[in-house]
């Protein structure tokens, strides 16, 4: 596949229409300046337009073909100049696995949303880490944070050497201008930015928050449908990447760089995002939730959550996700003999909860857009009691569940919750008092 793209991009033109190239895994080709990308045997010994050849790896060179990651980007400058003279900065509220800096008793735990700041903050300084998981040098885990943006970045850049970033935005729309080329999305919309890719993050109107994933291990990857076939939950083909597009900008920008858990920072005198063409699998791309076609139960009982995944981060294990990226979207629910809520259980993965929208119907109370759950490995957890009563009573027709989506980050590593987390005021206390009015309900004279 080859698409031109448009040549040039500016810092913050809100004007320029992304270009988006469909499906997942695809080994993509596009250029934005004609005859930029060298095609098989007719590669010079020069490029075209003065541009030097880079390839960018996102796995080892010896991976197997279905999981090996690389692209080759044909860029104005190579990356070897935009490492100058690194300094350690203030990461802020980001920290990365391990991370045992909170003394905090088990439990059940929900927090309320974060409020806007009122100051400017940039992408680089909304973050803040609520739960972290496994350990980034070993290249497994996650963390999971929130964003909060009130501004652009401008003459910034940023790329992740610790993990790839799945965006989830719940409130604001943003742009991603990336070295491959620019993504916008809004809520109900996700963007997964691989380890190693150069961007900056835009508004595209007002603030911003999100949940954002931090996924030291495998790339993320389409689940198996197992028994399921070859069609429904999340399709290849509604998976969009970026055309190429540059900027040709010298001027002085910052280039920020989270390896090993730090922020380092250098200054540069040009802008980074300058790749003219590039080819390959290992791209940043984005994906509309509204697009995911679930599966369910059509007669009686309740499936496992498993099959609202849209994306999983494999482990050495076969069945055994570092991450599971799962959502609870708008559908029929229609098994009659049944309860419909998601059972009370126990589990050995640890589930990091957020709202997009809408009403969870398992806790509608308490829960609210922009707001976090945890429930780690092996903590009880399910519908509370409002939930629970109107579950065993309600008349069991068919019901169009609609206005809500819900997700999950589900790793096998219990999350461990940061300073910032068992401290700040959005976290809720009084949680576990949902479930306090399940009465006894036993009676060994009634069946």
């Amino acid at each position: 596949m080859n698409v031109t793209a448009p040549g040039l991009i500016t810092s913050n033109q809100t004007g320029v229409t992304p270009g988006y190239m469909s499906g997942f895994g695809n080994s993509f080709e596009t250029e934005a300046l004609p005859g930029a990308l060298p095609i098989g045997r007719n590669s010079p010994q020069q490029c075209a337009y003065g541009l030097y050849a880079e390839q960018l790896s996102g796995s080892p060179f010896t991976a197997p073909r279905g999981t090996n990651e690389r692209s080759w980007l044909y860029r104005i400058r190579p990356s070897v100049l935009h490492s100058g003279r690194f300094t350690k900065t203030d990461k802020r509220l980001w920290r990365t696995a391990p991370c045992l800096e909170a003394d905090i008793p088990i439990a059940q735990m929900r927090w309320d949303p974060a409020p806007i700041p009122k100051e400017d903050v940039t992408f680089l300084q909304g973050i803040q880490t609520i739960t972290t998981a496994g350990d980034a040098s070993a290249q497994s885990g996650m963390a999971g944070h929130i964003y909060l943006i009130t501004k652009s970045m401008v003459d910034q850049h940023f790329y992740n050497a610790d993990g790839e970033l799945l965006f989830v935005p719940q409130q604001g729309s943003l742009r991603f201008v990336t070295e491959f080329g620019v993504i916008d999305i809004e809520p109900q919309e996700i963007a997964v930015i691989p380890r190693g890719v150069k961007f900056r993050v835009e508004l595209l109107g007002g603030p911003a928050r999100g949940y954002l994933c931090e996924n030291y291990g495998g790339a993320l990857t389409l689940p198996e449908r197992g028994p399921i076939g070859a069609n429904c939950l999340a399709n290849a083909r509604d998976f969009l990447t970026p055309v190429a597009a540059y900027e040709e900008k010298d001027t002085p920008t910052e280039l920020y760089v989270k390896w090993g858990g730090e922020l380092y920072v250098t200054q540069l005198g040009h802008s980074p995002i300058d790749v003219v063409a590039w080819h390959g699998n290992y791209a940043p791309y984005k994906y509309d939730l509204r697009t995911f076609s679930p599966v369910g139960a059509i007669s009686f009982d309740h499936p496992d959550p498993s099959i609202y995944t849209v994306l999983t981060s494999p482990s050495e294990t076969a069945g055994t996700a570092n991450i599971d990226f799962v959502i609870f979207p708008e559908r029929w629910s229609v098994a009659d003999n049944t309860f419909r809520p998601p059972w009370y259980h126990m589990n050995i993965m640890s589930e990091f909860m957020g709202l997009i929208c809408g009403v969870y119907d398992a806790r509608p109370e308490g829960f609210t857009p922009g707001g976090i759950s945890l429930h780690n490995c092996m903590l009880p957890h399910g519908p509370d009691q409002q939930a629970f009563d109107h579950a065993s009573n309600v008349e069991l027709k068919p019901v169009k569940m609609t206005g809500s989506v819900a997700f999950m980050f589900e790793t096998r590593f219990p999350q461990r919750v940061t300073a910032h987390g068992a401290s700040t005021p959005t976290l809720q206390s009084n949680y576990a008092d949902c479930w306090s009015g399940l009465q006894k309900r036993f009676d060994p004279g009634r069946r």
